[in-house]
């Protein structure tokens, strides 16, 4: 049988993955896949940058608001339901786009990873859930760091889920998370995949991220995050510690001033997309797309359909 096409636009924060999504996929009949991990909440939108109704121009957007903010989600959870997003865009004879910037969520798609086999142990987590309760987060996260500083180094302390996960792993495996991570990258990819990365001068991005925090002010991010607060969503939910809502909920509080939680919040985005870039150059089948080879946005835009049609869709 032969495999679903499916064309992957992924590159860092504020690249302009989803305008180009958006305009491939009304040119090439698509429907777009989101492969973020802060846009599947609902009443996160401007701090999430997800598209408005306007923005979509009538074209189907999934995985966007499909849980609460109090809700746990994870990559196994997304890959299940991503998948039968692209098996039904494509028994509909349209072409499922994954557009998006968080790598696992697109790897966990692209490589036939396997989540279901993670090795665990019920007893022991309840024990660990206990430990949280009676002596706290940072007291878990200080357990992990002794075993496993690179994934302790990687959450938040708050992130408790994860981190009691990481605990229940080594204990059980006797291995870190990263020592159990599979070979993805030498597994072949269940779909005919053509995978285009967004890139540009490092300044024009990070001129980028700073108007972009900007325009998430102007838009009503403090409000937003007031509105969360008001729901009953508490700052030590995952879905809180987002890029923008920690941030806003520290200015709420009266910890720094608005200018400060902006300088704070420009420098941590610029680093995300840092570690992003990283993540996507591991890569080997990624087509770079540079943004300062083009003209303007509308050439970029041609190019890539050009190409889509061609190595993608010729035989479509």
């Amino acid at each position: 049988m032969s495999k679903i096409s499916l064309l992957v636009i992924t590159g860092p924060t504020a690249s302009g993955k989803t305008a180009l999504a958006i305009e491939a996929a009304s040119h090439l009949n698509g429907e777009i896949i989101s492969a973020d991990s802060m846009q599947i909440y609902r009443y996160m939108d401007i701090g999430t940058a997800k598209p408005t109704i306007e923005e979509q121009q009538g074209i189907p957007h999934h995985m966007i608001d499909i849980v609460d903010p109090d809700e746990e989600y994870n990559a196994a959870l997304y890959q299940q339901h991503a998948k039968d997003c692209i098996q039904d865009i494509a028994e509909r004879g349209k072409l499922p786009i994954l557009a998006g910037g968080t790598g696992l969520y697109i790897n966990s798609i692209i490589y036939p990873m396997n989540f279901t086999d993670a090795v665990n142990d019920p007893d022991y987590r309840k024990q660990l859930q206990e430990m949280l309760v009676e002596y706290g987060a940072l007291y878990l996260h200080n357990m992990l760091r002794k075993i496993d500083p690179d994934t302790a180094d990687r959450l938040h302390h708050n992130d408790t889920r994860r981190i009691v996960r990481a605990l229940e792993v080594y204990h059980v495996s006797g291995k870190t998370m990263k020592e159990c991570q599979q070979d993805y990258r030498k597994m072949e990819s269940p779909y005919n995949l053509l995978l285009y990365g967004l890139t540009m001068d490092r300044q024009r991005l990070y001129d980028r991220i700073n108007l972009r925090v900007d325009n998430m002010i102007k838009a009503g991010l403090i409000q937003e995050v007031k509105s969360l607060l008001s729901r009953g969503y508490t700052k030590d939910l995952v879905s809180m510690q987002g890029l923008g809502y920690k941030e806003m909920i520290s200015y709420l509080r009266g910890l720094s001033t608005l200018d400060e939680t902006l300088s704070i919040l420009k420098r941590d985005t610029r680093r995300f997309a840092k570690r992003q870039l990283t993540w996507f150059r591991r890569e080997d089948r990624m087509l770079w797309l540079n943004r300062d080879k083009f003209n303007d946005s509308s050439s970029m835009t041609k190019w890539l359909i050009t190409d889509v049609k061609k190595k993608l869709l010729s035989n479509w």
